[in-house]
């Protein structure tokens, strides 16, 4: 059976973030996800998931000034200072939080900088990343991000994001696989799911077209779900979406997945 992970950053959002651990395992979920944990202490996170008996299974490295409007330094030529230092950031967080997966964040296109110079700092940021997270036992993933939610987004499909670890070593760096991004951008979940197995290490869900939870949209997600299982997948799935209403009341799609989670 697929295993859930709550992502604290779109659930639960009716209580500070360091309460929503507790409310995550009320709910029961065995794990946990976010976007960036940076503006708390690791050993506070670190005892919000021992109390409530959580894995941290994913967050991302510091993204650049996020309120600003940026999404990831990993593709950005004149960045590379910066990535290097989110990138120790991230891995004193790991270390901590005994998080196996973190997301590297390509960024946005810049103006006037050619296609093959952004994919060139790409591929050597990921390289950089690939080696010293192996050191600490963790392993990035990329993500593919539709172009709607995130215009200008440097990464934007499946097919690219597989070109990339392919290139690079699919034992060193793994996909992050959203589905909700790809129906966005690309559908055929499932077809898609198959192609791409081998290399997918996360996988994360929310309907389309809203983005709030499976069952609010246009997705047969029992169907996606089991196929997911057959194919043999046992990495986590995140629950990156934000929910419709009150989080635990929008919780009935999970009730079938509870106790295997």
């Amino acid at each position: 059976m697929p295993r859930f992970a709550a992502n604290l950053s779109m659930m639960f959002t009716e209580a500070p973030f360091l309460d929503r651990f507790a409310l995550a395992a009320r709910a029961g979920f065995k794990a946990v996800e976010f976007l960036f944990p940076y503006e708390h202490p690791a050993a506070e996170i670190a005892k919000r998931l021992a109390d409530n008996g959580l894995r941290q299974v994913l967050f991302n490295l510091p993204p650049g000034d996020w309120a600003r409007g940026e999404r990831g330094l990993a593709a950005l030529p004149d960045r590379r200072g910066e990535f290097r230092e989110a990138l120790a950031r991230a891995l004193d967080y790991a270390a901590a939080l005994s998080c196996p997966r973190l997301h590297v964040m390509a960024g946005l296109r810049p103006e006037g900088v050619p296609h093959d110079t952004l994919l060139a700092t790409f591929a050597a940021n990921l390289d950089r990343a690939a080696e010293e997270c192996a050191k600490a036992g963790v392993k990035p993933v990329i993500e593919p991000i539709n172009h709607r939610d995130i215009p200008g987004y440097f990464l934007n499909t499946t097919d690219q994001a597989a070109a990339i670890i392919r290139a690079l070593g699919p034992e060193r760096i793994g996909m992050q696989f959203d589905l909700y991004h790809c129906q966005v951008t690309e559908g055929d979940l499932v077809r898609r799911v198959e192609r791409h197995l081998p290399l997918i290490a996360h996988m994360q869900v929310a309907d389309t077209p809203g983005r709030n939870e499976p069952g609010t949209g246009e997705v047969n997600w029992p169907f996606v779900f089991r196929r997911i299982d057959e194919l043999g997948y046992r990495g986590w799935i995140g629950c990156e979406y934000r929910p419709a209403g009150e989080t635990t009341a929008g919780l009935g799609w999970f009730a079938p997945y509870r106790n295997e989670t």
